[in-house]
């Protein structure tokens, strides 16, 4: 595959986190590799990289593409949740940047095959990993209620419970196996006001199972836990979302994160005003600009969240 994907809010990205030479900074979400590139390029001559995907085809495209870097880019296949223990493994006790950007990537879309996208005709797939339960074994595997669930939940359809029979009983009749099948389904028994959407009936409901299927929003949660211990002073964790469950998620972690604490050595002191403090900030959230989505209209729909650590949190 080429490198024809360019990567959303790249440039607010990097003003965010700033690289610098000797910096290290980490990409959770490595994809094709762009905003890596754009890591190594600002960070040059001496700034490194560690970028994690657990999708081994993004790997390899990465690994091509920034092959000219040498050693300062370093691939490791993995969740992006277990990055604690991929810095641990690297020696790295901690970063001068993080980023992430939640969601499936364009060249997962736009590989066919994958299953991601009812564009195209292709295999129930929609797996990240390539390994496990693909979206059609899934579909067999919950029950009805789950499935009803797994689409209010992660997909907010409207209308779910049709939709789950009319799934349920389409995998029995032999009838439900490729992504036009499942859009064909949405097209037909879709509520009335999904119909009415700008979006096709089919696009919540590939949310939905393509969220189940690889456990996102589980590992956004633990990835944006683990975040603060590992930013050094001054570094910033920069979070790229797509739908509003990735969002909330986002804000409410980050929000939680900044929100100013008592210092250690005030907590046990009678009632009475005590100072606060917080080790950490937030930057003003960004949207793509009308030139960026323009020129990449999946652009629209993100959202850059931005938390910056001031001082070390032994001090807060």
């Amino acid at each position: 595959m080429s490198h024809p994907h360019v990567s959303v809010l790249l440039e607010p990205v990097l003003d965010a986190i700033q690289p610098r030479p000797d910096g290290r900074y980490l990409d959770l979400t490595l994809g094709a590799g762009g905003h890596t590139e754009g890591l190594l390029e600002r960070s040059a001559p001496s700034g490194q990289v560690i970028g994690i995907d657990r999708d081994p085809d993004a790997i390899a495209l990465a690994q091509d593409r920034l092959a000219r870097f040498g050693d300062r880019f370093t691939a490791v296949r993995a969740d992006f949740s277990s990055f604690p223990e991929v810095l641990a493994q690297h020696g790295w006790m901690q970063v001068d940047g993080i980023v992430l950007d939640a969601g499936v990537s364009s060249m997962q879309l736009d590989q066919a095959q994958r299953g991601f996208s009812f564009r195209f005709d292709a295999p129930l797939d929609m797996r990240m990993r390539q390994e496990g339960q693909t979206a059609a074994e899934l579909i067999d595997a919950v029950s009805e209620q789950e499935l009803i669930d797994l689409l209010k939940t992660y997909g907010e359809v409207r209308g779910a419970r049709r939709l789950a029979q009319e799934m349920k009983a389409a995998r029995q009749n032999d009838a439900l196996h490729t992504t036009l099948d499942l859009r064909e389904l949405c097209e037909q028994h879709a509520h009335p006001s999904e119909k009415r959407r700008n979006v096709h009936p089919a696009t919540r409901v590939f949310q939905a199972l393509r969220i189940a299927v690889n456990d996102e929003l589980r590992q956004l949660e633990q990835a944006l836990e683990a975040m603060p211990d590992l930013l050094a002073p001054g570094a910033t964790a920069a979070v790229i979302s797509f739908h509003s469950l990735e969002d909330r998620r986002v804000k409410q972690a980050f929000r939680a994160i900044a929100q100013p604490k008592t210092p250690k050595h005030l907590r046990d002191l009678p009632l009475g005003p005590q100072e606060t403090t917080s080790a950490f900030t937030l930057l003003k959230d960004v949207a793509a600009s009308d030139e960026e989505i323009e020129a990449n209209p999946r652009a629209r729909s993100a959202r850059l969240r931005c938390l910056r650590r001031l001082s070390d949190p032994e001090h807060a």
